[in-house]
């Protein structure tokens, strides 16, 4: 049995109260009081990828910008095992633009430069249509 100490402040006062909770080995305060909140992050494990894939795998799901995060993350997720050579070098061009410019592009915003739009670039525009969640 756990024993937390909670202070609460009320009218300027704090006053304590001794909460009794009770956690099974091995897990963490958060279970016991039943806190259930759903995470969005990847859904695809890198086991199984190589190096370079793994590290694309991971710079798309840490963009900087969380609108960023879930276009090319769930991109990722789906498409990353079967990206030919040139693709994964496409990928690593288009994450080097910066996500405003990105974000606007894919969105359909702004046009993106000449140099760096690619077929890559067209199936990750229309991968972010057809998931209508980002």
């Amino acid at each position: 049995m756990t024993r937390w100490l909670i202070s609460v402040a009320s009218d300027g006062l704090t006053t304590g109260h001794s909460i009794a909770i009770s956690i099974p080995p091995g897990t963490s305060g958060l279970l016991a009081l039943d806190w259930n909140v759903e995470m969005t992050g990847s859904t695809r494990s890198s086991h199984g990828l190589d190096d370079r894939r793994k590290r694309l795998l991971f710079r798309c799901w840490h963009r900087g910008t969380r609108e960023m995060d879930l276009i090319l993350g769930r991109f990722a997720d789906a498409e990353i095992a079967a990206l030919a050579d040139d693709e994964l070098g496409e990928l690593e061009r288009l994450i080097e633009v910066p996500d405003p410019d990105l974000y606007a592009a894919l969105t359909g915003d702004r046009p993106l430069s000449v140099e760096q739009a690619s077929p890559l670039f067209d199936r990750i525009k229309a991968f972010r249509i057809a998931d209508h969640g980002a």
